[in-house]
């Protein structure tokens, strides 16, 4: 297995992953995130492959607004992480990881964090077992006006 930083090439490869991720977004919209990540100083998606076929991606970016459980800024965030089913418990979620945690280090960052929603137990077990602890627990509200 093979990881490496996505270049303009992959944004369509990415965009598919991320639908798989996050699948209330169209994979159109996500191509055009995507195209804007790739090329920002300040985000960086990396993508798994095993031969020519890609199996999992991880987007992370550095961020400079206050981050839950952090003391610093920047921090690096990993906005998402998808692994395809037949490639999970294998380490592709840690490596992908890795790729991004050593992007934010390269960047000045001491901390890295994440979030997952509550009900997400999957990624609360990858979270926890790759080495994070939790900072908090929080419920969101909103309404319309």
């Amino acid at each position: 297995m093979t990881i490496r930083k996505a270049t303009d090439e992959d944004i369509g490869t990415l965009a598919a992953l991320a639908a798989k991720l996050w699948p209330g977004h169209e994979t159109e919209a996500l191509t055009d995130e995507f195209a804007g990540l790739v090329n920002s100083g300040d985000a960086a998606c990396f993508l798994a492959w095993e031969g020519d076929r890609a199996v999992g991606f991880a987007q992370c970016q550095l961020r400079h607004d206050y981050v839950e459980g952090t003391s610093t800024s920047p921090v690096g965030y990993l906005e998402g992480v998808f692994v395809e089913e037949a490639f999970r418990r294998k380490g592709c979620g840690r490596r992908l990881l890795a790729a991004c945690e050593a992007w934010a280090k390269e960047r000045g960052c001491g901390e890295f964090a994440s979030d997952c929603e509550m009900e997400n137990a999957g990624s609360l077990r990858f979270h926890l077992r790759a080495g994070f602890t939790e900072a908090n627990r929080i419920i969101c509200f909103r309404k319309d006006l």
